[in-house]
């Protein structure tokens, strides 16, 4: 099989589909790579190693869209790389459709067969090629917080772990799931004071096995959110329904009576966001403010550690990826029910029932979609 690696072109995404070690990988189990030229050059990943490792480099994106059997990025694609799509044709990405109409439109009218990393299962319930990219956004959640929380940015000119005689920040983090345990670690580290919510108490009871009395927690309510957030000077937003577009949890009134300077830091963004006051940004305009709280809401938060986020990736993905590119996707997909979670968009068809009902387009099961 013939695999395609594109340059990343969302603003300020330098994250690349591939390393040379998969690359490697693949060309041994009987591939051909195609990388385009300066792909991963901004991360340390020149064309070079590429070529060292069995890859061919194409001068541009629709060299590599014509001839490539599967297409193989990082994030969604633009809606010039959409038109370059074909029927038949293998995309393996993270697609965040339920948030995107526009993208899924141009992935049905293109016939392709679309692969989203972000509803991929495993055996433990859990979403193995998220987890990577939500450890890193858990993690940079809490430095982009304790950032947006000084002056120059908007905030309440905060150190985040106070210091001998002054109080620590308080941090919010709604949602236990992999996005703010990270969080949670993070904030703790610095010396914040931090309190998770969950609608889970299991993973509540985790939690405080984890982290002990180091680690407030509450079940997640209305109430408690309300309570919690008004007093909150950092709140990450770490909320996730599988596919789904995420629930509104903050609403802007609730917004209007913050702290002056509070930070709210949404990582569900992807998905539509959980605050009602978000909307997608970039790391070129990361923040803008809402009724003097500080919205900090970009849509690719691990692409500003490109670098460490490419290799977590590639971890997880490439046996996936391997097993697109050895048994051809329908056989792959047969064979894993896991992989097969995976599949989003099938010959012009919605297959995953959580995307097809928040964009209220017809759904078909994946199976079906697989015989057409």
């Amino acid at each position: 099989m013939l695999i395609g690696v594109p340059k990343e072109i969302k603003v300020h995404e330098y994250r690349i589909g591939m390393t040379p070690g998969s690359v490697r990988e693949a060309v041994h189990h009987g591939h051909q790579v195609l990388v385009q030229k300066g792909g991963g050059a901004a991360i340390g990943l020149d064309d070079e190693q590429y070529r060292a490792a069995g890859a061919e480099i194409a001068d541009t994106a629709e060299e590599i869209f014509a001839r490539a059997d599967m297409i193989v990025k990082v994030k969604e694609p633009q809606p010039q790389e959409c038109a370059m799509l074909r029927e038949g044709q293998i995309l393996f990405t993270y697609l965040h459709l339920a948030a995107d109409p526009v993208q899924a439109e141009g992935l049905t009218k293109s016939g392709c067969i679309a692969i989203a990393y972000e509803t991929v299962t495993d055996d433990r319930g859990g979403l193995p090629l998220l987890a990577p990219m939500s450890e890193v956004a858990g993690r940079m959640s809490i430095q982009a917080g304790a950032r947006c929380l000084e002056m120059e940015a908007g905030g309440r000119g905060m150190l985040l772990g106070g210091v001998p005689g002054v109080a620590a920040a308080r941090v919010v983090v709604i949602g236990g799931g992999v996005v703010g345990t990270n969080a949670a670690r993070m904030a703790m580290g610095l010396g914040a004071q931090v309190t998770v919510l969950d609608k889970s108490l299991p993973r509540l009871n985790e939690l405080d096995m984890i982290f002990g009395g180091r680690l407030s927690t509450a079940f997640s309510t209305m109430d408690a959110i309300e309570e919690l957030v008004l007093e909150a000077d950092l709140v990450v937003g770490a909320v996730l329904v599988p596919g789904a577009a995420a629930p509104k949890l903050v609403s802007r009134e609730q917004v209007s009576r913050m702290k002056k300077g509070a930070v709210l830091v949404d990582v569900a963004i992807d998905q539509g966001g959980c605050f009602e006051t978000s909307k997608p940004t970039t790391h070129a305009d990361p923040t803008y403010i809402v009724d003097d709280v500080v919205h900090y809401c970009v849509a690719n938060m691990p692409g500003a550690v490109a670098r460490t986020s490419t290799f977590a990736l590639n971890n997880a993905t490439l046996p996936f990826t391997l097993a697109l590119a050895d048994k051809g996707y329908k056989q792959a997909l047969l064979d894993d029910a896991h992989l097969l979670a995976g599949l989003n968009v099938c010959k012009g068809h919605l297959t995953y029932e959580a995307v097809a009902k928040d964009l209220g387009m017809p759904f078909m099961e994946p199976q079906k979609a697989l015989e057409l």
